[in-house]
């Protein structure tokens, strides 16, 4: 399961997170440290449950929702057409 950004997008992290480019929409996304850091973890090859777990190793409090946020947050990106891969 890859992840990859869609070749139309361009990512630039920024000191408070991401920044997300749709060249072919023209449009911005702008990514929190949470955000940046699943869409990292997802483009270097961790599944989306293992990127859960990072999260609720770095935040407890999270658990009962860090999978359920990790697959919402994927949904959305794919929906945007913002990433490729992995299994739909």
């Amino acid at each position: 399961m890859t992840f990859a950004l869609a070749p139309h997008v361009t990512a630039t992290e920024t000191a408070h997170g991401m920044v997300l480019l749709d060249a072919r929409r023209g449009t911005y996304w702008q990514l929190n440290a949470t955000g940046a850091a699943v869409l990292l973890a997802l483009t270097s090859g961790t599944d989306p449950a293992s990127a859960a777990a990072g999260l609720t190793a770095a935040h407890p409090e999270a658990a009962a929702t860090a999978a359920a946020d990790v697959t919402a947050f994927l949904t959305t990106l794919r929906e945007a057409g913002l990433v490729t891969g992995g299994a739909a």
